[in-house]
């Protein structure tokens, strides 16, 4: 269990703060209980957006304040509710340093030393780093700690799948979580994505509609194998084209919108006891991803809001 915790505490964390701005009048605009947050932490966070996905720079300038408010906000509210649980937000330099490997991949550097001087260059600190990195990190333990005894696998069932042949079929895919606000009706709000994601496109629809976590990677999820899907989607997945998306699917806490992005079929030797770990810990990541956004979803309603 441990070594599942680890992978589910790894995934989608954001990355970048910028730390600093022009000058110009800071000022109050939201507050989050006691928590603050001023016109530069909306900059700051702008920049931060930018840094980790490309697409915002295609958003219009109010779409892309609200996109930073939604994600500040939603930060906010998570270090409240952790401070309900932890003394201090420390963790573990070795959880840094296999996040900020993935940087390092990404951007193509070769050690922690020119990742610094990269993020130094466009005006963000380590600190600032390390600091949102936490917060994700202990927002995921906290998620494992509360909700990991609901986590259903069925390791025949999976057995079964996965013996049935040696082709692997993995689909690349990206989400759109949304929830309904009071008395509005699903056909209204789905209308409302669809426009814009027909007249932009799905990553920026997810980046102004999607209430996920994977919102500001713009919805990807990345490759998914088949056999860990459930059923429901399963066959939605199948049933859609390749860079088409399904209507929407009713899951816990909300409606999700799926965009099949590729498709790849491999003939593997499995190693069985691998495939069905692997295949495992998938599904016990998409669960708690589930019970992740239900849970911060009722935690909202007992925060007061208040912008200025």
């Amino acid at each position: 269990m441990r070594r599942i915790r680890i992978l589910i505490i790894l995934s989608l964390i954001p990355l970048f703060y910028f730390n600093k701005i022009l000058a110009f009048e800071n000022k109050i605009l939201i507050k989050v209980n006691n928590e603050i947050i001023t016109s530069v932490d909306i900059l700051n966070e702008i920049a931060y957006l930018k840094l980790i996905n490309d697409n915002l720079e295609k958003l219009e300038k109010d779409e892309i304040i609200q996109i930073s408010k939604k994600s500040i906000i939603r930060e906010k509210v998570k270090i409240i509710e952790l401070s309900k649980y932890f003394e201090n937000f420390e963790v573990e330099e070795k959880y840094y340093n296999l996040l900020i490997e993935k940087f390092l991949i990404k951007y193509k550097l070769d050690n922690m030393n020119e990742f610094e001087r990269f993020i130094n260059a466009r005006n963000i600190d380590l600190e600032s780093v390390k600091k949102k990195i936490q917060i994700e990190l202990l927002w995921n333990q906290l998620i494992v700690n509360k909700f990991s005894q609901e986590v259903r696998i069925d390791k025949e069932k999976i057995r079964q799948q996965v013996s049935q042949n040696n082709l692997q079929k993995e689909y690349k895919i990206s989400e759109i979580f949304f929830t309904l606000e009071k008395n509005q009706k699903l056909d209204e709000k789905f209308n409302a994505i669809k426009k814009d994601i027909q007249n932009r496109n799905f990553a920026n629809a997810a980046l102004i509609h999607s209430v996920s976590n994977t919102s500001k990677n713009s919805g990807e999820l990345g490759w998914i194998k088949l056999n860990a899907l459930n059923p429901v989607i399963k066959k939605k997945i199948i049933n859609t084209k390749i860079g088409d998306h399904t209507e929407p699917i009713v899951i816990p806490g909300g409606f999700l919108i799926l965009q099949v992005n590729d498709f790849k079929e491999t003939r593997v030797e499995k190693d069985m006891e691998k495939e069905i770990e692997i295949i495992s810990k998938e599904i016990v990541n998409k669960q708690l991803n589930q019970l992740s956004n239900i849970y911060y979803k009722k935690i909202i309603k007992e925060i007061q809001i208040n912008e200025f």
